[in-house]
């Protein structure tokens, strides 16, 4: 099938871990390469799995306190190159920027910082920038990424990589994205209903 996309490389950046495990195990074995931050890169590596830190693909740390990660070029141009276009596989040749086919991340838990009653300076720190572009810029690109916005998506895909391999449909990419943009768009209203109140 022309529209099916093989999964060479992941990024992966998560707050909650549980449940991946399984994900990550059987990308594994399919050959898939790792890209991670921090926390993540940590618990990628004490699996047993090679993962290479987005730092090393950016060259530059993470930095502000950790606001500051994986909004980078290398990173977003990774995602959002159009695989089809031949000036976009110029581009990302000239610039040395790696193909990234999945990208498995979740937000900062927000609505539940808000419930537990936390300060304000706590409630601002937990409305997620990186994660909510890269969910943005993954359902984008569709065509050519995979978006995992959240651990209820790990058990499709994971379904899905042990059905076909690493590798998806066109339809299955337009689902995860048409997930990701509601997964986006639930998030942004919490944060605007918490400022307008």
């Amino acid at each position: 099938m022309s529209d099916k996309k093989q999964i060479k490389t992941a990024l992966v950046s998560v707050f909650h871990k549980d449940g991946l495990e399984e994900l990550l195990a059987e990308l594994h074995k399919n050959g898939v390469r790792f890209l991670s931050t921090g926390g993540t890169q940590q618990f990628i590596e004490s699996l047993g799995y090679p993962c290479q830190k987005v730092e090393d693909v950016t060259t530059y740390p993470s930095i502000l306190g950790g606001r500051v990660k994986t909004l980078h070029p290398k990173v977003f141009g990774g995602i959002l190159g159009r695989r089809e276009l031949e000036s976009d596989r110029a581009q990302m040749a000239e610039y040395d920027i790696p193909e990234i086919d999945l990208v498995v991340v979740d937000l900062y838990p927000f609505e539940q910082t808000v419930a537990s009653g936390a300060s304000e300076a706590d409630i601002i720190e937990k409305i997620d920038i990186g994660g909510i572009s890269l969910i943005r810029a993954g359902a984008k690109n569709y065509n050519d990424v995979v978006i995992i916005p959240s651990k209820a998506e790990y058990a499709p895909l994971l379904d899905i990589v042990r059905r076909q391999g690493a590798a998806t449909t066109l339809e299955q990419r337009r689902e995860f994205a048409t997930k990701a943009f509601g997964v986006s768009s639930h998030y942004d209203t919490a944060i605007h209903s918490w400022f307008t109140k």
